[in-house]
């Protein structure tokens, strides 16, 4: 996106406000290494409205960064970035934006509360005001939304085609339950055939999806539309992630995608002399995977009782023999950050590995799933009609 910048060139950032923001250590900000405020970006980020997705913050983030280097000022940034856009609501979600800050606020204040923007982004936000790093801060917040893109797109790319092969096994199955089995129970039933068990489970299943299939369907609607609104409560997010954490294949990738969010948030508030103890507390509130967020309440209770942290690991099993190997070898070489470093090096080699892994491991499993229903399915019928032709010969 092409802008149209001004002659007059103003400072990009203002000043830093004379309390700074502190974290758990009680040091400042302004005090610590200008890598740690890199670091403190790579977190995960929750989007709560669809007004700013993932793709819009990408270019919002990237476009103020750009425009702040170029020198001009915050406001104008926006403004610009604002007669950009050719949608009426985010024409006015960046107008409230300039609005706030016209009134004295800022950029930090005036996106708190916003639905559009997580906790986190305040907390980022902030830190690049008081630390006169905004358009560095702005930046980071801009690859981080490009790396999630990116990975998503891989993600989708590789589970669409075992999707379309379960969608379409799915419709076979409803069609041949709905309409093959009455065909072949007629024929049963106008010849007082004496039925094998296989054959009468698989008519009560297609008389069940004749006259209550329409309950299932019910079910998922509703289900689609009360998503939102259960993906919010502990239990449901709670058994959904259990669950997940159990399926062959997916399981170890979503629980290796989540421990590289975990070691590489680690090693980077590591380098920002950010106490271990005040680490867990950040990681659990950024990542909201349930196994993961219920073992590091667990680490950090024991941490708390004198416990060191590859011992406080050791008792989750979320954690596996390499990592608390490692970061017992960190905790007595005085070597956190590097050993994180790498096990976050790890955990990502092995995350790209199985996501393109992911879709070629699972078409053949869900076309042998397919193919024995099926096959159940022609046998209970053919069973029948083997005595029948018999019985008639």
């Amino acid at each position: 996106m092409a802008f149209k910048l001004d002659n007059t060139r103003k400072n990009s950032t203002a000043p830093p406000s004379p309390g700074a923001f502190k974290q758990g250590n009680g040091q400042t900000l302004r005090e610590k290494d200008q890598g740690g405020i890199s670091g403190l970006l790579q977190k995960e980020i929750t989007i709560f409205g669809n007004t700013f997705s993932n793709k819009k913050k990408e270019d919002f983030y990237t476009e103020v960064s750009v425009l702040l280097k170029a020198g001009i000022t915050l406001k104008e940034a926006l403004t610009l970035i604002k007669e950009n856009q050719k949608k009426k609501n985010l024409q006015e979600f960046h107008a409230d934006l300039i609005e706030q800050l016209i009134s004295g606020k800022n950029f930090s204040d005036s996106i708190q509360g916003k639905k559009e923007f997580s906790e986190y982004e305040y907390h980022s936000l902030k830190i690049g005001e008081e630390t006169g790093t905004l358009e560095k801060v702005t930046e980071e917040l801009g690859s981080f939304f490009s790396r999630k893109n990116e990975q998503r797109r891989n993600l989708i790319s590789a589970l669409m085609y075992p999707v379309i092969i379960l969608a379409t096994a799915v419709f076979v199955v409803a069609f041949m339950l709905r309409f093959v089995v009455p065909m072949f129970q007629d024929i049963f039933t106008q010849n007082n055939v004496e039925l094998p068990g296989v054959t009468r489970f698989i008519i009560s299943l297609s008389g069940f999806s004749q006259g209550k299939g329409w309950i299932f369907l019910v079910l998922v609607v509703i289900f689609l539309v009360l998503r939102k609104t259960l993906s919010k409560k502990k239990w449901y997010k709670k058994i959904k992630d259990n669950v997940l954490l159990k399926l062959p294949f997916i399981g170890p990738f979503v629980k290796n995608v989540y421990l590289v969010q975990f070691t590489q948030a680690v090693s980077l508030l590591t380098a920002s002399k950010v106490p271990v103890v005040n680490s867990i507390r950040l990681v659990k509130k950024m990542i909201s995977f349930y196994p993961l967020q219920q073992a590091l309440e667990e680490v950090e209770t024991s941490i708390l009782q004198g416990k060191s942290l590859s011992e406080s690991l050791k008792q989750a099993r979320i954690f596996d023999h390499k990592m608390v190997a490692l970061v017992k070898v960190a905790e007595e070489t005085n070597q956190t950050e590097f050993i994180f470093e790498r096990l976050n090096h790890q955990y990502n080699v092995e995350v790209q590995q199985k996501s393109k892994m992911l879709s070629t491991m699972m078409e053949p499993f869900i076309i042998l799933f397919v193919g024995i229903i099926v096959g159940v399915i022609l046998i209970a019928m053919y069973l029948p009609m083997f005595r029948l032709s018999s019985v008639l010969g």
